[in-house]
């Protein structure tokens, strides 16, 4: 039974958002929320309680602490007889390669920026089209889950703001290009996807845009008729 929405949530504010020197010292999977993060997660839970109400929901969480406890925070607001969870390795965050200074980071990072976000691979890491192919990986999964009879009524999905902009372009079609355009979402900000009466998902949330920084930029030439993004 395909579900009402789909919800993509990103984790809220870690210590790692905070201050990314502590990235030198702590592997990325376990930087925690801040007090901050938490406030938001809470507040995150309290949104989605007002949307889905008393409605099911299936949640599938990234692995990482902060999306850990992001969950946490949030399943606070409903009774455990209306929800069930499972976490998901491939919704995991890009993975960045080890541990480097905040220095060295913010080279590589401009590197990645003038060759291209989505091709440019982190050394001993992933690029956006890795962290792409996982996520049209879970995608099988998800699916599978949504044909079973009982399947509850929202699916939920906590996971990194790359890995939302990534599940966004595979769900809708959507070109590299588009794909660059969009930045992350707001830290625990709802990314909601809502089933119409001809079977297909709206997006009824505001996507941020930002500068594109490389120049190879080549859009389509030929659209498509995508009446799901429209």
């Amino acid at each position: 039974m395909d579900p009402k929405r789909i919800i993509l949530i990103r984790h809220g504010k870690s210590v790692g958002n905070a201050n990314p020197e502590i990235n030198s010292r702590i592997p990325d999977y376990a930087l925690k929320l801040n007090e901050e993060g938490i406030m938001q997660a809470k507040e995150s839970g309290k949104n989605l309680k007002d949307l889905i109400k008393e409605e099911t929901a299936f949640f599938y969480i990234s692995p990482y602490w902060r999306t850990r406890m992001t969950f946490e925070e949030i399943a606070r607001h409903f009774s455990s007889d209306r929800y069930k969870f499972i976490e998901e390795p491939r919704l995991r965050e890009q993975e960045w390669g080890h541990q480097r200074s905040a220095v060295e980071t913010k080279l590589i990072e401009e590197e990645r920026d003038a060759y291209g976000p989505f091709y440019f691979r982190f050394p001993d890491g992933e690029s956006g089209a890795d962290v792409y192919d996982r996520v049209s990986s879970f995608f099988g999964t998800l699916f599978r889950d949504f044909e079973k009879r009982n399947f509850p009524e929202n699916a939920v999905i906590i996971t990194h703001g790359m890995t939302i902009r990534l599940f966004i372009m595979k769900w809708f079609h959507m070109s590299v290009e588009d794909y660059e355009k969009f930045a992350n979402p707001e830290n625990c900000q709802l990314i909601v996807l809502e089933r119409e009466s001809n079977g297909k998902y709206l997006l009824k949330s505001e996507l941020k845009t930002h500068e594109v920084k490389h120049k190879y930029q080549r859009p389509l030439k030929i659209k498509s008729d995508n009446e799901a993004f429209k």
